[in-house]
């Protein structure tokens, strides 16, 4: 069965560390879509906001595209 994906562009932040942002985009994203998949970094970077470090990293998320019968 062949199955087709949809790839969306989140952000996710942290003061802790870019692992954390990542599973901050995921966890968000786990409650509101259905079938994620797989996920991408594309790009990490760092702020700096009353003297602590904000990580930011943007990630691809994949999820399947269901079927729709009926």
């Amino acid at each position: 069965m062949d199955v087709t994906f949809k790839v969306i562009e989140l952000v996710g932040t942290s003061t802790e560390s870019y692992q954390a942002a990542i599973n901050s985009a995921i966890e968000r994203a786990s409650k509101t879509l259905k079938g994620l998949e797989f996920f991408e970094v594309v790009e990490h970077r760092g702020h700096i906001r009353g003297g602590q470090l904000v990580h930011q990293v943007k990630i691809h998320i994949g999820f399947k595209i269901e079927d729709v019968t009926g």
